[in-house]
């Protein structure tokens, strides 16, 4: 028993201190969140690519999960985005592509990677991160049929990298649409073991096949087009070991790892709540309704039909 609690606790150490990275990267997205948002992305921008590979594979393992403690639809939220396609793109250049977040703008992909290793192909990019308190995802929140768009005719592949966890776990339309279109649905957990692995694309190693894993997934016609269980998680991981060379059961092991450093942060982001409702309990009656007034967004309604009504008067 003794042995087995020491185990734990320097598991649980190890955890600490590599969380310990990823909340460096939220003080610091939350530090810009007052300045003009142009210069903030190139802070987190500057900050991001100048992170050791140790502490920013680091990080890779935590993006896709949105702290609870950054405001919903929020500055510090939509920088928080920036930092993830920032952190994507570095995924990709970090594994031996010519990679860039694009600048903000509407109706087109985040990220542009383009082969530097004589294969002659490129693909556009979206990152994708949810908050563990999210309920329900619906297709539009992966935009699989936008991403095949914005890859237009100059990009080969359209490549979505979301939690993997958080994917559909039983029949969905983003499947259907994916192997349709030639989409590519990874997860950021198959990221950071391709980034742990040190796997990077040479003249003797292309990822092209990766990219390219729906169309061949697509031309198994056993297969239901809209069941996760048959469709691109499991033949992804499969993809993603073999690119590796690493056997199922140590692959499956690495994946089991990643759940569990979920659990962690499910700890964690449990625990801000808590103390959230502990901090509400406090609350004089005064400020209870003002901040429930605040929460309804009660005065932002009235402003809305005033501001309605006096353009009538005009």
């Amino acid at each position: 028993k003794s042995v087995k609690s020491r185990i734990f606790v320097e598991h649980e150490l190890k955890r600490i201190e590599r969380y310990k990275m990823f909340e460096k990267l939220i003080n610091e997205i939350k530090g810009l969140s007052t300045i003009d948002f142009k210069d903030a992305t190139e802070k987190i921008r500057k900050y991001i690519d100048e992170i050791s590979e140790k502490d920013f594979k680091e990080i890779v393992k935590q993006i896709g999960t949105i702290p609870e403690n950054i405001e919903h639809d929020s500055t510090e939220e939509k920088l928080y985005s920036k930092a993830s396609d920032i952190v994507l793109a570095r995924c990709f250049r970090m594994l031996g592509l010519a990679s860039r977040a694009l600048d903000e703008r509407a109706d087109s992909a985040d990220i542009l990677a383009e082969s530097i290793s004589g294969y002659k192909y490129s693909l556009v990019a979206d990152a994708k991160c949810f908050r563990l308190s999210r309920t329900a995802k619906n297709q539009k929140d992966f935009k699989v049929s936008n991403l095949s768009d914005w890859r237009g005719s100059e990009n080969e592949y359209a490549v979505l990298v979301a939690p993997y966890f958080q994917y559909p776990q039983s029949t969905s339309q983003i499947y259907s649409k994916a192997l349709d279109n030639n989409v590519c649905l990874l997860a950021w957990e198959h990221i950071s073991i391709l980034l742990e692995e040190n796997v990077k694309e040479t003249e003797s190693l292309s990822l092209e096949s990766l990219w390219n894993a729906s169309q061949m997934i697509a031309r198994d016609k056993t297969l239901s087009f809209a069941n996760a269980k048959c469709c691109f998680l499991p033949k992804m991981d499969v993809y993603v070991a073999k690119k590796i060379g690493l056997p199922e059961s140590q692959y499956r092991s690495m994946l089991n790892d990643y759940k569990r450093l979920i659990m962690y942060r499910g700890k964690t982001e449990i625990a801000y709540w808590t103390g959230c409702i502990e901090e509400i309990k406090k609350y004089t009656k005064e400020k209870a309704i003002e901040e429930l007034i605040k929460a309804k967004k009660l005065q932002e309604k009235i402003n809305v039909i005033s501001q309605y009504i006096d353009k009538l008067n005009r």
